[in-house]
């Protein structure tokens, strides 16, 4: 990354283009051309003499600009469009490689992602590929714009006109020849824009005339343009001083903070009082997003306002028909024997050719069938004026115009549609929208048609997603009936009602249809024939879609033209089909989109005896895509030798709105051909026009779409906000008013009325006028002389950081990129996704089947240089999908909206994907400075304020007072209390052991318990010779056994020490723990079960530890019928009791010590808090090995004298209902159970809540558990889960516990039940409290961590100064309180950092009392509610763990609440976890789908990230189901996780390195 951004950039080569070298000079030789470069390159080397500009490629890197310049001399010397040469423009592929050659320094900076190999499996691509879309499927877009950039150099003859001459002709006499030559661009007579625009002078440069614009600029650029709407245009020299500009500079308003300030407080004034709920929340992005500073280089507009456009009137005709069906009507009955209409077969064969007579009888007949034959006598289904769907394929024109003009005579209104192939078609419940909204419920097909509809297993025609319901009417000839002599259609003159609704797909995917009024229809007709000088009679061949559009105007029966329909799919199989039916038909007039000409080509050596000379007009029905004028130079230089006459190439613009918006002329033979434009792509991104005279590579050459047609009017206004008119030197959308023209979106009122009815404003505001004219979606500028130049479309615009780019144009760089190796037929789709506040660009293309990861990782990172260099926008993400994946449209282009819909749901499925939110976000917030933090005077204490706050202090009630004191005096410690309930109460039962079938496997009574305890403690004076105070580890699955265990340790006076025992399938990970508490403890004997003994003498443990030097092992199983001589009593209660092993999240191993004291305390914390006795059951479904699970497990029971239900964890893996049927069955009203196992629960029984109901499951608990650090969201939904489950009531209760009190608070049976508050995130992270309300944005629930348990006191400190902190303050929670735990068990006696962590003073306020710290992140609230004293409740909040939180940007983060985010952004992520890595944010995920999602979720959980948390992920390692590691409470192990990934242990399916 630091290489892409730090990398010095060569010295600016003022205006040399290596392109411009090879075409100024004619057909020039590898060695004249390279005497020549070195001599134009000589003054730059000159400059930099320690590093040669890359891109002048002097001694060259070897690998790939020696490459490069082979190929360019190759390339000079070839001819027509080779294999390899196919997907390369001209010129761009020259800018293309000129930006990558700056960054060829060293191969590739950018790490590769790993990818485990089973991913990726491609099917052979013949599975994939559905029959007839098979592999040819280009179309519009995707092959529209590869024609830009695929034609090969047009070579220069020398029979014609040589370029030196007309270059010099142009150049004479301008101040400016200089730049004449650079800015000159790829083909024949290319005319420089500057030229036009400057009025050459022959008087010195500071003589001219004073300009009409000014411009405000660095002196680098060259000279400025305005663009008047007329032709006159004055010129500006360079020479006027920059000083001058400035002065005569409009200061344009930089919208400044503070007037929106005021609008803001204008807007709320005005609204309700009483705002709807929506309106609540206002987005804060203001406070969030770095707002960028407006660059003062920037180019602003300079012209006057625009003056409409007129174009030419329209000629009265004198026998002009009153509608189009009259002209049918004339012609069928004056020309019947005239063809109207041939098409052709599969093979590019005629097939039928349909007359005029019979294309009039066929539609008379439709149209009488229509009105009176469908439904009964007195109920006729149709009535003129209903709308009625046309559902015809692309091969079979015929059928469709005899349903159109039978349509049309029947005065219904056809809509015409594509064919549906299945359900899953691209876009197809859109195009039921469209039937819906057009009120459509009959459809016209052709019986081969009706045939091949999908049909559900009775025959009848599915019902398509979305779709109304329709009746199917089959339109071939037998079924039509024949009217009666009397019946004549009914044809009035054309008027302002609908004729017909042609069907368009929006920029989002939505279907609308454009309503075309029959007047409008008539006008168009009339005005195409005065603009493309249509006769009666003339011969057109026509290769676009004849339902929509270019294809179904031109080819109307107002001129008698006979028309030559070439489908889709015979352009498919012979792509030369239709300059062959141009050489056979002497057709006049052909109409086709760039990649025809393109796919011409390609096949051209095919065929040497074609003759285009018969051509008057070849329209280029998308001449207005910028890249289409490379398609028609090269076109134009390969045909020109078969007759092709260079004025005979029509670019034209239309759109579905607006109908045909301008088009060429045809020429006159040898007048001058039409001027270029070669405009700044910088300047364009700013939408200003820029004559390009800096950097050739980010030039864009358009060329002009003609005139504006007859009888219009045009205006350009700005694409958003008002329709405020542009200035000359603007870029903007066309508007038309015009009597051809669009008239609504049929039954949408409202988008209606924003596009067809549009009232330009000038730059005050007002409005110019009456006349409304109608938005045609196309942008772009008038240049001299009124010629209409489009930059692009309205739907194809994205727009980054207030900079507009071209979708079209980005696909073009991409494809100059040389992707023959790895895209797969030019397929690449380009859009954008709005992400954190700003639109973010997103390429996707379909991959070679044999293209190979090393090779598409190369190309996609070329392609992120040369879009950068080129259009200096970055790439968020680019996707490699396999090929044939993308959904496509009806003519097999790329569905553009299903795709971006696909990668936002994550179904896309790429083999390849590089994201690089890194370079191209750049609105983050500023990184947080932290302020250096003292205790000054402002803290001083006064009373319980600090600063003016109450102190964020909370305490449970006093524990002395409330019980009576000879019972706590008599059962100081536990052994104690054992033996009394033996005695007192021998055969109350304690515990009972459930298995995972819910049957008591194991029951343990006072007495029995007590015996068994004797047992053990014999064996340990005896077997083990155990001295007292001696550390024994306990080493028992979750038993009964282990119970006893611990009370035989106290009654032979040692410690025990709980351990969990190592799991015998993966002993090499769990027993070097074990074998790690053992040493750590110093125990001198292991108490265990003889299976547990086995596997610790096993061979497979000595693969693992050393077995030979375990301790004394002493198999319980086998116990001596024995008692103790003695029952061990400590002398003083501050004794060690058990020592508490864990490991925290953050994988460190602790062990605590915990005295006789803390013990008793805190069971009679617990007994008072739940209100147990020994008439209580309870349900206890967590580990028994530290913490709170060992306390409930093995403590409580026998201190409060209740009944203990005990549900090992593991137990739930194989019945996942036993804990809640347990609950029902025993009719428990309490549970403690861990936040895993509420997890489980909810994950695995949220489907089978109404079986759980069925099977008589009803609880009514009061739920007790314990959560992970940071009880949030996820603990409500786990709770509204498992209420669903039990039906009748619940109440939840969290509690805490840390490591070094173990238990601080608790929910008991009274008191106020606990609360849910809503905090700020952003709060959060710079460590403050602000409370919201639910459902605000950004808010995060946490929920009250129970009631403090009686004799603690919880006070919240600063971590840095140890100062205690206000009410409502993030800080550290500190416990004072009797059964604090009395240290750490340390080996080398590291006294400092027990002293730290158990016995801490504050710095000030209450310097005496000793604290425990906790390590976790909280703050107390003082609450309304009233406790049992009748005091204010303070309800203390768990945040989260202090060791775990990110510092990330100087924001301090918590990883649950990014991996919640994370977990929530796709179905298939199971689980993940986050950490950092050299100031990375690491995201691992378990894939719980299948692998070839893996990498869908990667753009989806940087998307996540960036959006909730404002971080930019660093990298994305997805895995498999249960990598991330897991400790005994449930919480992941992120240390663990991240050391593992550094030693490369994880066997990821897929590692992404976000650039």
């Amino acid at each position: 990354i630091d290489q892409l951004t730090k990398q010095p950039k060569p010295p600016k080569m003022a205006a040399i283009n290596i392109s411009t070298l090879f075409f100024l000079t004619g057909d020039i030789t590898q060695k004249g051309y390279e005497k020549k470069r070195t001599k134009l390159l000589a003054p730059y080397i000159i400059q930099a003499p320690g590093k040669t500009p890359s891109s002048s490629s002097q001694a060259p890197p070897p690998s790939s600009s020696s490459r490069y310049r082979e190929r360019r001399s190759r390339r000079t010397h070839r001819r027509g469009g080779t294999r390899d040469d196919r997907y390369r423009s001209d010129v761009h592929s020259e800018a293309v490689q000129a930006a990558l050659a700056k960054h060829k320094e060293e191969k590739m900076a950018l790490p590769m992602p790993t990818k485990r190999r089973s991913t990726y499996v491609q099917s052979p691509i013949e599975t994939r590929t559905p029959p007839d879309s098979s592999s040819g499927s280009e179309d519009e877009t995707s092959v529209r714009r590869q024609s830009s950039v695929i034609a090969p150099p047009p070579p220069v003859n020398s029979n014609k006109q040589s370029p030196d001459c007309w270059i010099s002709r142009s150049a004479q006499g301008s101040s400016t020849s200089s730049s004449a030559s650079s800015t000159l661009s790829h083909g024949e007579n290319v005319f420089n824009l500057t030229h036009l625009l400057f009025v050459p002078t022959a008087a010195s440069e500071n003589s001219a005339p004073p300009p009409d614009v000014t411009t405000v600029a660095p002196p680098t650029r060259g000279p400025r343009v305005d663009l008047p709407s007329n032709a006159v245009v004055q010129g500006m020299s360079r020479g006027q001083s920059r000083s001058s500009m400035m002065e005569t500079a409009d200061g344009v308003p930089v919208s400044s903070r503070v007037s929106t300030k005021i609008q803001q407080l204008l807007n709320t004034l005005k609204r309700p009082k009483r705002p709807p709920l929506s309106e609540f929340f206002t987005d804060d992005s203001e406070e969030i997003v770095q707002v960028p500073q407006p660059d003062p280089n920037t180019p602003k507009p300079e012209g006057r306002q625009i003056i409409p456009v007129k174009g030419e009137p329209l000629g009265v005709v004198s026998n002009w028909p009153p509608a189009l069906q009259a002209a049918l009507a004339r012609w069928g009955a004056t020309q019947g024997k005239s063809p109207a209409l041939t098409a052709l077969d599969i093979t590019g064969k005629p097939l039928y050719t349909l007359t005029y007579g019979k294309l009039w009888s066929r539609s008379v007949k439709l149209a009488y069938t229509l009105l009176n034959k469908l439904g009964n006598k007195n109920e006729q289904i149709l009535k003129p004026g209903d709308r009625v769907a046309l559902v015809y394929p692309n091969s079979d024109p015929g059928m469709f115009w005899v349903a159109f003009y039978g349509c049309l005579l029947a005065e219904v209104i056809p809509v015409p549609i594509e064919v549906p192939l299945s359900r899953k078609d691209a876009g197809i419940s859109q195009v039921g929208f469209l039937l819906g909204s057009c009120g459509v419920s009959l459809a016209l097909t052709s019986e081969i048609c009706l045939k091949g509809l999908p049909k559900t297993p009775t025959g009848e025609i599915l019902q398509f997603k979305g779709w109304p319901r329709l009746k199917w009417v089959i339109t071939d000839s037998k079924y039509l009936t024949k009217p009666g002599k009397d019946w004549q259609p009914h044809i009035p003159t054309a008027n302002t009602d609908p004729a017909y609704i042609e069907y368009k797909a929006s920029k989002d995917g939505t279907v609308v249809g454009v309503a075309m009024s029959k007047v409008a229809m008539l006008t168009h007709c009339q005005a195409l024939t005065q603009a493309c000088n249509y006769c009666e009679g003339e011969t057109l061949v026509n290769v676009l879609d004849f339902k929509k559009e270019m294809g179904l105007w031109h080819g109307a029966v107002m001129n008698r033209i006979h028309t030559i329909s070439v489908p889709y799919a015979v352009m498919k199989a012979c792509p030369l089909s239709w300059v062959q039916r141009v050489h056979i038909h002497k057709a006049r007039v052909a109409l086709v989109k760039c990649r025809d000409l393109h796919w011409a080509m390609m096949a051209h050596r095919d065929q040497r005896d074609v003759s285009l000379a018969s051509l008057r007009m070849l329209i280029v029905a998308d001449g207005a895509n910028p890249w289409s004028v490379s398609s028609c130079d090269a076109f134009l230089s390969l045909f020109q030798s078969h007759g092709l006459k260079p004025e005979v190439v029509c670019p034209c613009a239309a759109s579905p709105e607006a109908m045909t918006v301008a088009i060429r002329r045809p020429g006159v033979l040898g007048a001058p051909l039409p001027a270029r434009a070669i405009l700044s792509m910088s300047g364009l991104s700013h939408g200003v026009i820029r004559v390009n005279t800096e950097d050739k590579n980010s030039a864009l050459t358009v060329q002009d779409v003609g005139h504006v047609m007859p009888g219009a009017l045009m205006c350009i206004v700005k694409p958003d906000g008002p329709p405020q008119l542009c200035k000359t030197d603007e870029i903007g959308e066309i508007i038309i008013n015009s009597r051809a023209g669009g008239m609504m979106y049929y039954g949408l009122p409202g988008l209606t009325k924003n596009t067809f009815e549009v009232i330009p404003v000038n730059a005050n505001g007002v409005p110019i006028g009456e006349i409304p004219f109608v938005r045609s979606g196309l942008l772009g500028f008038v240049g001299p002389g009124s010629l209409i130049f489009v930059v692009g479309k309205i739907e194809g615009l994205l727009m980054v950081s207030g900079r507009r780019h071209n979708a079209d144009d980005l696909v073009a760089t991409a494809l100059a990129v040389e992707p023959v190796k790895t895209v797969y037929r030019g397929r690449i789709a380009v859009f954008s996704v709005s992400v954190f506040y700003d639109e973010r660009v997103v390429i996707v293309a379909e991959q070679r089947p044999d293209a190979s990861e090393e090779d598409s990782f190369q190309w996609m990172s070329r392609v992120l240089q040369a879009i950068d260099s080129i259009h200096q926008v970055g790439l968020y993400c680019l996707a490699l999908v396999p090929a044939n994946t993308l959904p496509k449209t009806p003519l097999g282009g790329i569905h553009i909206s299903d795709t971006k819909q696909f990668f936002l749901e994550g179904t896309l499925h790429p083999c390849n994907i590089l994201m690089c939110p890194h370079t191209c976000v750049t609105n983050l917030p500023k990184p947080r400075q932290k302020q250096p933090v003292g205790v000054g005077p402002a803290s001083v204490m006064v009373g319980n304020l600090v600063a003016g706050k109450r102190i964020a202090q909370a305490a449970g009630r006093d524990l002395g007072m409330i019980e009576d004191q000879d019972l706590v005096r008599k059962h100081q410690y536990l052994t104690e209390a054992l033996q009394w309930r033996a005695q007192t109460d021998p055969e109350h039962v304690l515990f009972v052991l459930l298995n995972s079938k819910g049957v008591a496997v194991g029951t343990a009574t006072c007495i029995q318990l007590h015996k068994r305890a004797e047992k053990i403690a014999a064996a340990l004076t005896e077997k083990g010779s155990i001295n007292t105070g001696e550390n024994v580890v306990l080493l028992f699955p979750p038993s009964i056994d282990l119970i006893a265990a611990f009370y035989g340790c106290l009654y032979a006076g040692c410690v025990p020490v709980n351990v969990r025992p190592p799991h015998p399938q993966n002993l090499a990970a769990t027993l070097p723990t074990v074998r790690m508490i053992i040493d750590v403890s110093k125990a001198a004997c292991i108490l265990t079960t003889q299976n547990l003994m086995r596997t610790l003498r096993s061979k497979e443990a000595a693969a693992s530890v050393n077995i030979k030097t375990w301790p004394t092992i002493i198999d319980t199983d086998d116990l001596p019928r024995r008692r103790p001589p003695q029952i061990y009593r400590p002398p003083t209660a501050e004794m060690i009791a058990y020592l508490d092993f864990s490991v925290s999240t953050t994988g460190m191993l602790t062990g605590v010590k915990i005295s006789h004291a803390a013990v008793s305390a805190l069971c009679r914390s617990i007994k008072l808090q739940c209100e147990l006795y020994s008439s209580r059951q309870i349900a206890i479904c967590l580990d028994p090995y530290c913490g709170l699970g060992f306390v409930l497990w093995c403590l409580a029971s026998v201190y409060s004298g209740h009944q203990s239900i005990l549900i090992p964890p593991f137990e739930l893996e194989s019945c996942l209902s036993l804990w809640l049927s347990t609950l029902s069955q025993y009719r428990v009203r309490d549970t403690f159970c861990s936040y895993s196992v509420m997890e489980l629960c909810t994950k695995g029984l949220g489907t089978q809540t109404e079986l759980l109901k069925s099977r008589g499951l009803d609880c009514c608990v009061r739920l007790c558990f314990r959560p992970l650090s940071a009880p949030g969201l996820t603990l409500q939904s786990a709770c509204r889960c498992v209420t669903q489950q039990a039906p009748t009531s619940y109440t939840v209760y969290v509690m805490d516990e840390t490591q070094t009190s173990v238990i601080s608070v608790l929910q008991g049976t009274t008191g106020p039940d606990p609360c849910t508050v809503y905090v700020d995130m952003k709060s959060l992270r710079h460590d403050r409290v602000r409370l919201v309300e639910r459902g605000a944005p950004q808010s995060l629930p946490l929920m009250e961590s129970g009631k403090i348990l009686p004799g603690v006191r919880v006070i919240i400190v600063n971590p840095e100064t140890r100062g205690p902190l206000g009410d409502s303050h993030l800080g550290e929670i500190w416990v004072h309180s009797p059964h604090n735990a009395s240290g750490y068990y340390t080996i080398y006696g590291e006294e400092s950092l027990q002293a730290n962590h158990f016995n801490t003073k504050l710095s000030f306020g209450d310097p005496q009392t000793l604290w425990a710290r906790t390590g976790y992140l909280g703050f107390v609230k003082r609450t309304e509610l009233l406790d049992a004293s009748g005091d204010r409740h303070d309800a203390l909040f768990v945040v989260g763990s202090l060791d775990e939180t990110l510092e990330l940007r100087g924001l301090r983060y918590h990883p649950i609440d990014i991996e919640t985010s994370v977990s929530r952004a796709h179905r298939s992520i199971a689980e993940s976890a986050v950490f950092t890595w050299t100031n990375l944010l690491v995201v691992v995920s378990e894939l719980c789908g299948s692998e070839q999602d893996a990498l869908d979720l990667v753009p989806l959980i940087t998307n996540v990230v960036l959006e909730e948390h404002h971080l930019i992920v660093g990298v994305v390692v997805i895995v498999d189901p249960g990598v991330i590691p897991i400790n005994s409470r449930g919480e992941k192990q992120r240390m663990h996780l991240r050391d593992s990934f550094l030693a490369d242990q994880l066997d990821p399916i897929y590692v992404a390195y976000n650039m």
